[in-house]
C-alpha cells in the first residue's frame, strides 16, 4: 500500500478552538464521537460482507474439478497483474524455439549411437532427465537418479500421482522386453559344388567426409531387429516389393516358395509384413534392399552424386529396422497385452518372423539381381543371421506439468532410440521436443500454468516396435482411460522438404489452424502449412513411374481438411488403437526431389541432416511451435478443441469407401442401417456445437461481469483498508495488514465460495468436455478387431496388410477384400453400428 495512506494530517488531529456562541449545543464527547463513526464502519462492513456472501455456496468436494477450472480462470499470476494464458501464453512460447539452441540439442542426441538398451541409450535419457528438470526448476540436488523400475512401488506411484500434483515432477521408468541384437551374419552365392563364389559385404562403408558416419560405421551392425536367428540356403526368387499383390501374382503364375530366399525391395509395405507374407508360403528366408529407383530424381542416372560427396544415395546404405508384424500387435511381442516387468510371465508371441532375413544395400542387391536375370531359376543363396536375444532394460523419461483441472491430461511425447545416431529419426523429434520443453520453460517462469495437465514423455524401444510406449500404455490402462484427453506425437520432425499432418479426424481443424498461425520455415510469404505442398528442387529426366504413382496415391490419402487418417508405425498407436485418445503426428518428410533420406542407416548422421535435412534447422523450430502450439491449445482452451462434426461427415466417406468396394466386388451387403445411424450420429454432434458454443459463451459472460464485480470490490476494500488504517493510528496501532498480503486474502476468500451461476457455468463446460473425451473412445470394442485383437478401434486401423498405413472401418473393409465374404462384412457393419447407436447417446445433450 501507499505510505500515504497511512498519513495523518496533524491539522486534523488537532482540537480547534470553541468560537463563543448565545445558546450552547451539547457536546459530544470525543470517545462517543469515535464510537459512533466505528459503529457506522461496522453496519457498513457487514454489508459489503452480506452483498460479498450473497447466493454464494460453501464449497464442498465433488466440485474439485470445478474449482481447479475456476483457479485458472479467475486467479492472477504473482505480481503480474493477470494470469499468462491465451493468446499471450501462444505469443510467447513462440518466441522461443530457436535454431542455435536446436542445432546445439541434435549434437548431443544425434552425437553417438544410442540404439534401444545401450549404454548410449541410456546416456540420452539421462540428458533428457536433467533437461527437464533444469526447465521447469525440478529439484535434483540429491546424487541419486530417479529411475524406477517398472512395476514397483515407486513406478506405479509416479504415474498414478500424476493428478494430484502441485508441481512439477520428472522421472525415468525401467521396462524389460526381450529384445534382440546381431550375432554373425553373412550372405553368399553358391556355386554348383556349393561352395561360395561370392560373398557379401553386409556392412556400410563411410569415409571422414561424413565425421559422424564414419565414429558410427561399427557401431551397430547392419540387421533386422525381433528377426528370427538362424540359417537358411535356397534358390533366390524375386517377389518385387514384397507386397501381398506382389506374392499373389507369383503364386498366380506357377512360382513355388517353398525352401526359396525370397528378394524383395523396401517400400509399399512394412518391412515385418514382407517376411510374414514369405513365411507362410513356405519361404526359407527374406532379403530386403534398397533400389535407388525409389529414390525419385536424385539418382546417379540423372547425374547426382552419390552422398558424402552428393545427394543420392550412398550405394552401400542399409535400412535397418524391425520385422515384428506390427499389424498383429506392437510392443513386447513376449507380454502382448500387459506390461514388460523384470519378473514378467513371458510367451511365444505370434508377433516374430520363424525365418531369418537380412537387410542388404543396393551394392550387394545389384550383384544378386544380376545373377537373376541370367537364367530363369535364381541362384543358390545362404543366409546366416545368428541373433542374441534377451530381455534388455529400456528407459522411458516422464515429466509433468501440473494444471488446474487435475484429471485432464495431455500427453505429447517423442521416442529417443535410435537405430544408429538417426539425426532425422529420432533425434530431430527429440530437438523439437526439446525446444518445446524450454518455451514451456519459459512460461512457468512468467507465471504461467496450463489449464489441464501436461504429461511430456520421451519414449524408449520405439525403432524395435513402439515397445516402451506401448508398455507403459498397457501398464496404466485404466489411468489412461480416466485421464489422459489427447496425445500429440513427434517421431521424425525434419528428413525432407513437404510437411506431412495425420492425427484424428477429431484435431484435424486443430492441425491446420496452428500449422497456419506460424511462418513457413523458408519462405517467408507463406505458413507452414502451405508446406504441405512443397516437393524438393532436385529434378531429373528419368524417375520410375511405379514409385511416382505410389506417392500420389498417399498425396491424396488426406480428408477435407487435408489430414491423413493415423495407421501405425509410432507412439501414438497404443493411445489411438488400444485406448481411443484422439491423437496427432507430423513432420517434415522426404519427397521424390529432395536429398535421398538414408532412413535406419549410419548416413542418417549429424552431418547430413546439416548440409542436406535441414540446413540452419528451421524445419526442426517450425515443428517445435506447431506441436508446442498444439498442446498449449488443447491443455489451454476452456471448451477442448475437438471437432465431432467434422469426424461424423468424415465417417461417411469412410462407408462411402466401403460401398465403392462392394459395388465393385459385387458383394450383397446393406450398409443403410450403418449409414442411418452416422445420419443421427452427425445430428447429435451439431446440436454438441451447438452447447459447445452457449456453454463457453455462457461462461466468458458470466467472468467478464465477476471480473468487474471484483474490481468495484477491489476499490471498495482498498477505500475500507485506508480507513481502518487510520483508525488504527488514531488509536495507537502503527502496525496495519500489508496490501498484498490483503490482496492475496480476498482472491483466497473469494475463489473458495463462487457464485452458484459461476459454478453451473463451469459444470456445463465439463459436461461438454466430457462428451467431447467420449467421443473417440466410443469406437472402441472390448473384442477388437478379427484376427487382430491387440487393435481396439473400429473406426480405424493399420492395414492388416500394410502395416504403416491407416484402413478405415477395418473390419468391413477388410472382410470384403481380403476375406470376400458378405456375411462377414454385414456382421462387422452390425458391430460398428451398435457402437455409433451408443455414442449418439452418449454425446447427446
Amino acid at each position: 500500500m501507499d505510505k500515504k495512506s497511512f498519513h495523518v494530517d496533524d491539522k486534523s488531529a488537532q482540537w480547534a478552538i470553541p468560537v463563543p456562541i448565545t445558546h450552547r449545543p451539547a457536546v459530544t464527547s470525543p470517545r462517543k464521537k469515535w464510537g459512533r463513526r466505528l459503529a457506522l464502519l461496522f453496519v457498513f462492513l457487514c454489508t459489503v460482507h452480506f452483498f460479498n456472501d450473497v447466493k454464494r455456496p460453501r464449497h464442498n468436494g465433488h466440485d474439485g474439478q470445478d474449482h481447479g477450472m475456476l483457479n485458472a480462470l479467475m486467479r492472477h499470476a504473482p505480481k503480474k497483474g493477470s494470469v499468462l494464458r491465451g493468446k499471450k501464453a501462444e505469443q510467447l512460447f513462440l518466441s522461443v524455439p530457436d535454431t542455435d539452441s536446436a542445432i546445439t540439442a541434435s549434437r548431443v542426441y544425434a552425437g553417438k549411437a544410442h540404439m534401444a538398451g545401450s549404454p548410449g541409450d541410456f546416456d540420452t535419457a539421462k540428458y533428457f532427465l536433467a533437461h527437464l528438470q533444469e526447465e521447469f526448476q525440478i529439484d535434483h540436488s540429491s546424487s541419486d537418479i530417479p529411475l524406477y523400475s517398472a512395476g514397483s512401488r515407486e513406478s506405479r506411484e509416479a504415474t498414478l500421482s500424476i493428478s494430484t500434483l502441485d508441481e512439477p515432477k520428472a522421472w525415468i521408468d525401467v521396462y524389460y522386453p526381450i529384445l534382440n541384437s546381431p550375432l554373425d551374419r553373412s550372405l553368399e552365392i553358391l556355386g554348383d559344388d556349393g561352395n561360395p563364389v561370392w560373398s557379401a559385404e553386409l556392412e556400410e562403408v563411410a569415409d571422414e567426409t561424413d565425421p559422424y558416419a564414419f565414429k558410427s560405421a561399427d557401431a551397430v551392425p547392419t540387421w533386422h531387429g525381433i528377426s528370427r536367428g538362424g540359417q537358411a540356403e535356397g534358390k533366390l526368387i524375386y517377389a518385387h516389393y514384397g507386397r501381398q499383390k506382389d506374392f499373389d501374382a507369383l503364386v498366380e503364375a506357377g512360382v513355388d516358395f517353398s525352401g526359396k530366399i525370397v528378394l524383395t525391395r523396401y517400400g509399399g509395405v512394412f518391412r515385418g509384413l514382407k517376411i510374414k507374407r514369405a513365411q507362410e508360403l513356405g519361404a526359407a528366408a527374406v532379403l530386403v534392399y534398397s533400389d535407388p529407383h525409389d529414390d525419385g530424381t536424385v539418382t546417379v542416372e540423372n547425374g547426382y552424386v552419390p552422398y558424402p560427396h552428393g545427394p543420392a544415395r550412398n550405394p552401400t546404405s542399409v535400412q535397418r529396422g524391425s520385422v515384428q508384424f506390427l499389424s498383429l500387435y506392437p510392443g513386447d511381442p513376449s507380454t502382448p497385452g500387459y506390461p514388460s516387468y523384470e519378473n514378467s510371465t513371458r510367451v511365444e508371441g505370434g508377433s516374430k518372423p520363424t525365418i531369418p532375413s537380412l537387410p542388404i544395400s543396393w551394392a550387394n542387391a545389384e550383384v544378386l539381381l544380376k545373377h537373376l536375370e541370367e537364367g530363369q531359376e535364381g541362384p543358390t543363396v545362404r543366409l546366416v543371421n545368428n541373433v542374441d536375444e534377451k530381455v534388455t532394460p529400456i528407459w522411458n523419461v516422464m515429466g509433468v506439468i501440473p494444471g488446474h483441472v487435475k484429471n485432464e491430461v495431455v500427453v505429447i511425447g517423442a521416442h529417443r532410440d535410435a537405430w544408429v545416431t538417426g539425426a532425422s529419426d529420432p533425434s530431430s523429434g527429440t530437438v523439437s521436443l526439446s525446444e518445446v520443453i524450454r518455451g514451456f520453460g519459459v512460461l512457468r517462469k512468467e507465471g504461467w500454468s496450463p489449464l489441464r495437465t501436461i504429461l511430456i514423455t520421451s519414449w524408449d524401444g520405439e525403432e524395435f516396435g513402439l515397445v516402451g510406449s506401448t508398455e507403459w500404455g498397457e501398464d496404466f490402462s485404466e489411468w489412461i482411460k480416466d485421464h489422459v484427453v489427447a496425445y500429440v506425437n513427434m517421431d521424425t520432425s525434419a528428413s525432407g522438404s513437404r510437411l506431412k499432418a495425420a492425427g484424428s479426424p477429431l484435431l484435424a481443424h486443430l492441425l491446420r489452424e496452428t500449422a497456419e498461425q506460424i511462418p513457413h520455415p523458408t519462405s517467408e510469404e507463406r505458413s507452414l502449412w502451405d508446406a504441405r505442398g512443397d516437393s524438393g528442387t532436385l529434378f531429373g529426366e528419368h524417375m520410375n513411374a511405379e514409385i511416382a504413382a505410389m506417392h500420389e496415391d498417399e498425396l491424396l490419402a488426406v480428408d477435407s481438411i487435408g489430414v491423413s487418417p493415423l495407421g501405425s508405425g509410432s507412439d501414438y498407436t497404443i493411445f489411438l488403437q488400444y485406448h481411443g485418445v484422439p491423437s496427432t503426428d507430423g513432420g517434415f518428410t522426404s519427397t521424390l526431389h529432395d536429398p535421398v533420406y538414408h532412413y535406419h542407416s549410419i548416413f542418417d548422421s549429424q552431418y547430413w541432416q546439416e548440409l542436406y535435412g535441414d540446413p540452419g534447422f528451421s524445419r526442426h523450430v517450425a515443428i517445435a511451435k506447431h506441436i508446442g502450439l498444439q498442446v498449449l491449445r488443447l491443455s489451454g482452451d476452456i471448451i477442448l478443441p475437438f471437432n465431432t462434426t467434422h469426424y461424423s461427415i468424415e465417417l461417411e466417406s469412410y462407408l462411402d469407401n466401403v460401398a465403392s468396394i462392394a459395388v465393385a466386388g459385387s458383394f450383397d451387403v446393406d450398409l443403410s442401417p450403418l449409414r442411418g445411424s452416422l445420419h443421427a450420429l452427425q445430428s447429435a454432434s451439431l446440436a454438441l456445437d451447438s452447447a459447445k458454443t452457449k456453454a463457453e459463451h455462457k461462461l466468458r459472460k458470466i467472468l467478464k461481469r465477476l471480473k468487474k464485480r471484483h474490481a468495484i470490490c477491489r476499490k471498495i476494500r482498498h477505500k475500507i483498508h485506508k480507513a481502518s488504517c487510520k483508525l488504527m493510528k488514531v488509536f495507537g496501532k502503527d502496525k496495519c495488514e500489508s496490501k498484498d498480503k490483503h490482496g492475496d486474502m480476498e482472491r483466497e476468500r473469494s475463489h473458495g465460495r463462487p457464485s452458484r451461476r459461476l459454478l453451473k457455468a463451469i459444470q456445463r463446460v465439463q459436461a461438454v468436455n466430457k462428451r467431447l473425451i467420449a467421443f473417440e473412445r466410443g469406437f472402441i470394442s472390448k473384442d477388437g478387431i478379427k484376427d487382430r485383437e491387440w487393435y481396439k478401434h473400429l473406426g480405424v486401423a493399420p492395414g492388416k496388410w500394410s502395416g504403416y498405413g491407416a484402413t478405415t472401418f477395418p473390419g468391413i473393409t477388410e472382410a470384403l477384400t481380403m476375406d470376400k465374404n458378405a456375411t462377414a462384412a454385414t456382421y462387422e457393419a452390425g458391430r460398428l453400428k451398435v457402437l455409433i447407436d451408443n455414442l449418439v447417446e452418449t454425446i447427446r445433450m
